[in-house]
């Protein structure tokens, strides 16, 4: 393995929304000499001290043991969120390509894995008040990405034992936005018929507050420094990411200048619930459920441990984001891509939002 001042960093994942911050921080990294980049559709970008591999996890015919062998540390970031559908085809994907993944940083020897869990993977818990990470890692048993995030806690659990020589780092970040990603994180979650006025939420005349809506962000930049920090340092565990304010429905209607209306949780979900089964938005209801479920979380120990800090509020990431939707903005790579490819957007609406990755 290379000198600390020439680390080779390996990233799953690397051209997604997470991917491509944590490939731009480890590219500014002096410490680091290489990275590789891991992706299923390789992007023209050329970032800093980064050659790419193109592979799919999940495919066996992938010799990851060999993309990973003389590295420092492998930061496993690649994650299926589509087709919500089909849960049979993200399970192969995130949980047998995650299993893959951990082998082979066994088989390759790599002294660090740094693995991209969730606040996903927690119990439902509480609105009120902060968990750190040893609240219950169960999650949501309904949604497939819950249920996904904390079956390969449990993984991971039983790979620290057989494998105690190997660092293994969980990042267990909040809902993570930019501006690039816009364009991705509305394929993913609102499809092609979000109404043109939620775009420019600063035009309509409330906010919806749905009862147990309320969760923390952070901004791609500050969970890539994260991630950097966790391959720079010699820590290992749990480390819950998320930047303050939590959102909810107050904190959007300050944001927008507009008025907060209470709506029964029941019509929201039964509208979502409707509108997934028509194929007409990608979200899962189940998904939403998982949401409401979801602790608020204390990142005291990665401030502690990691000397991590987010330099962007989290009413700033969702910000951010926003303004990507409403200007259409996109990233330098495949799935971050302002518009799908010729014949995508057509292509699913004749098979189905939410049936097809």
């Amino acid at each position: 393995m290379g000198e600390a001042a020439g680390k080779r960093v390996v990233v799953t994942g690397a051209t997604g929304n997470v991917g491509t911050g944590v490939v731009r921080a480890l590219g500014r990294d002096p410490e680091i000499a290489s990275v590789v980049g891991i992706a299923r559709r390789e992007p023209e970008w050329s970032p800093a001290k980064t050659t790419w591999v193109g592979a799919d996890l999940a495919d066996a015919r992938t010799d990851l043991a060999e993309c990973f062998r003389g590295a420092d540390a492998v930061i496993h970031l690649a994650w299926l969120f589509q087709p919500t559908h089909t849960p049979h085809t993200t399970w192969r994907t995130n949980v047998l390509g995650s299993l893959r993944v951990f082998d082979a940083v066994a088989a390759a020897g790599v002294p660090a894995l740094v693995h991209a869990s969730s606040v996903g993977a927690y119990s439902p818990g509480p609105k009120d008040r902060p968990v750190d990470e040893e609240w219950p890692t169960h999650g949501w048993p309904e949604a497939a990405y819950t249920r996904e995030k904390a079956y390969l806690e449990r993984a991971l659990d039983a790979f620290e034992q057989r494998h105690p020589a190997t660092r293994v780092v969980r990042m267990r970040p909040g809902f993570i936005f930019q501006r690039e990603s816009a364009a991705e994180q509305r394929r993913l979650f609102a499809g092609p018929f979000l109404p043109n006025a939620l775009v420019r939420p600063e035009l309509l005349p409330f906010v919806p507050d749905v009862p147990g809506l309320r969760f923390q962000a952070l901004h791609t930049t500050d969970a890539a420094e994260a991630y950097r920090l966790a391959v720079a340092r010699e820590v290992h565990g749990a480390f819950n990411l998320a930047a303050g304010p939590p959102i909810d429905a107050a904190v959007l209607a300050e944001m927008w200048d507009a008025r907060v209306c209470r709506v029964p949780l029941r019509l929201v979900r039964s509208l979502l619930a409707t509108a997934w089964s028509l194929h007409a938005v990608p979200a899962s209801p189940q998904l939403f459920d998982a949401v409401l479920r979801l602790p608020l979380m204390d990142c005291g120990r990665a401030e502690r441990e990691l000397g991590w800090r987010p330099e962007v509020s989290a009413v700033d990431a969702v910000s951010a984001f926003v303004k990507g939707l409403r200007e259409a903005d996109g990233g330098p790579t495949p799935p971050l891509a302002k518009r799908v490819p010729p014949g995508g957007r057509a292509w699913e609406l004749v098979t189905g939002v939410g049936t097809r990755p």
